[in-house]
């Protein structure tokens, strides 16, 4: 049996997480689809493709929100690109995002972030073990890292030297200046969908989603 087919306790309850950060209706009306510029929907398509998502016609209700505040909207949607395009190999980045999302109790995030997990390879089990953490069976030296790392930032707000160590033996000075920082900007995206109380959208059933 894997560890996607046994049963698994969350440690929280699902329905109330997802009542209580999801809720009946967003805390801050969208921006009506024929109110985006062409620039802010080509900045959605270059995130989505850096995703591995196709263009789409219209633009996410989170994205739209966000789109209140045009400034950062810009802003995240740059920094979106940069690290689906980064120097941190996909895979290893969706297991940190997976572990971020789980940990936040973010049901957007992680529902889209295990449609993306697939999109770049993971499987079922391997996204199953991303709810356990660093201490799940399975991983590499370097991926229990990745997973510990995670969990260290979230809790402690440093890495320790223990873990650095093992993600400095695979990774260049680059990918470890990138990965707090993607860590950072996915908890801040956990943050904001939410307390906006961002609705699930078709294909994403949130903290179930496995």
């Amino acid at each position: 049996m894997t560890l996607a087919t046994a049963a698994f306790d969350p440690g929280f309850d699902i329905a109330a997480r997802e009542a209580h950060v999801v809720g009946d209706r967003p805390r801050i009306d969208a921006v009506a689809q024929d109110d985006i510029d062409e620039a802010s929907r080509e900045l959605v398509h270059a995130v989505r493709a850096g995703a591995g998502a196709p263009r789409i016609d219209e633009v996410p209700e989170y994205m739209c929100t966000v789109l209140k505040h045009p400034d950062l909207f810009r802003c995240q949607m740059q920094m979106g690109t940069v690290l689906f395009s980064g120097r941190i190999p996909a895979r290893e980045r969706e297991l940190a995002v997976l572990r971020i999302g789980w940990l936040c109790r973010a049901p957007y995030e992680w529902g889209q972030h295990v449609n993306i997990a697939y999109r770049v390879g993971l499987d079922n089990d391997t996204i199953a073990r991303t709810r356990i953490g660093a201490t799940a069976p399975g991983w590499t030296t370097h991926e229990a890292a990745i997973l510990r790392g995670v969990e260290e930032l979230l809790e402690d707000k440093v890495l320790s030297d223990a873990t650095w160590t093992v993600l400095a033996q695979s990774w260049d000075e680059a990918q470890l200046i990138e990965f707090p920082m993607m860590v950072g900007q996915y908890v801040a995206t956990a943050y904001v969908q939410n307390t906006l109380r961002i609705r699930l959208e078709g294909g994403n059933p949130g903290l179930t989603h496995e």
